[in-house]
């Protein structure tokens, strides 16, 4: 299995400024997005990086190229994720631009992206291994994609799931920090494999879509987990029943642990 890259990780639809700007399309920007900064980009090579701090005392109709920070620290995109990680919390910066081998902007990898990366357990290997087993149950050939998802076009697969869990995919989730979904596409059908907490945490913060691992499969047919939804009268996410942190197996179990020690 290859190992995690930049471009596995970062993000593609990057807002820059135009070298050619002033201090308040900065400003513009920040107001818009929420960014606190911004390559700078000529006829879509990077020249630069501008940040908030850079507009202190600064006048707003000051060119970019007044302000902008020149000593640039680039990522490429086949950067092993350990070595961006490296550079972005060595040299304190939070944001790297991604750029190709012209130098032309192609993303942006920042400091949530490395910590989402360290902390994501849906591998490409985990995948893999789902692909084998269906391989194998239906001698078929699937291919597998990563792009987004609709939250409401998903099948469930799993009829209940624990509050406190939950919660915290909501916290990951605000935080950019989610991993990505599993799941089968099949002559349209969206079937949720894997992360019904995370699309359900998705659903309820008014997310739309969320990254996922897609295992495209061309035949029509019915996989095991389609039959196990219709069993457990699953169609939609709020067909998922959640339980309370109480009757959480693991607290259960320490409950019991307690009452008899």
């Amino acid at each position: 299995m290859d190992k995690k890259k930049v471009r596995d990780y970062m993000t593609y639809d990057v807002v820059s400024i135009n070298a050619q700007g002033t201090a308040k399309d900065v400003i513009n920007a920040i107001r818009d997005t929420h960014h606190d900064g911004f390559p700078v980009i000529d006829d879509r090579k990077v020249v630069g990086y501008v940040s908030a701090r850079d507009l202190l005392f600064v006048y707003p109709y000051t060119p970019i190229e007044k302000i902008m920070s020149r000593h640039l620290i680039v990522a490429d995109p086949n950067m092993d994720i350990n070595d961006a990680a490296r550079v972005i919390f060595r040299s304190g910066i939070q944001k790297l631009p991604v750029v190709d081998d012209n130098n032309n902007l192609i993303g942006i990898i920042s400091n949530a992206d490395v910590i989402r990366s360290q902390i994501e357990h849906v591998s490409p290997d985990k995948v893999f291994k789902f692909i084998d087993t269906l391989r194998q149950l239906h001698d078929i050939e699937p291919t597998l994609v990563r792009e987004k998802v609709e939250i409401q076009s998903l099948l469930p697969t799993q009829s209940k799931i624990y509050q406190d869990e939950l919660e915290g995919r909501m916290y990951e989730i605000q935080k950019g920090l989610a991993e990505p979904l599993i799941v089968v596409r099949c002559h349209g059908r969206l079937v949720l494999v894997d992360g019904h907490h995370r699309a359900v945490a998705a659903h309820r913060l008014g997310i739309k879509e969320l990254d996922a691992y897609i295992i495209v499969i061309n035949e029509d047919i019915e996989l095991g987990l389609e039959r196990t939804a219709r069993e457990m009268h699953l169609s939609t996410l709020d067909d998922i029943k959640i339980l309370d942190y109480a009757r959480h197996p693991l607290v259960a179990l320490t409950h019991r642990l307690v009452r008899h020690s």
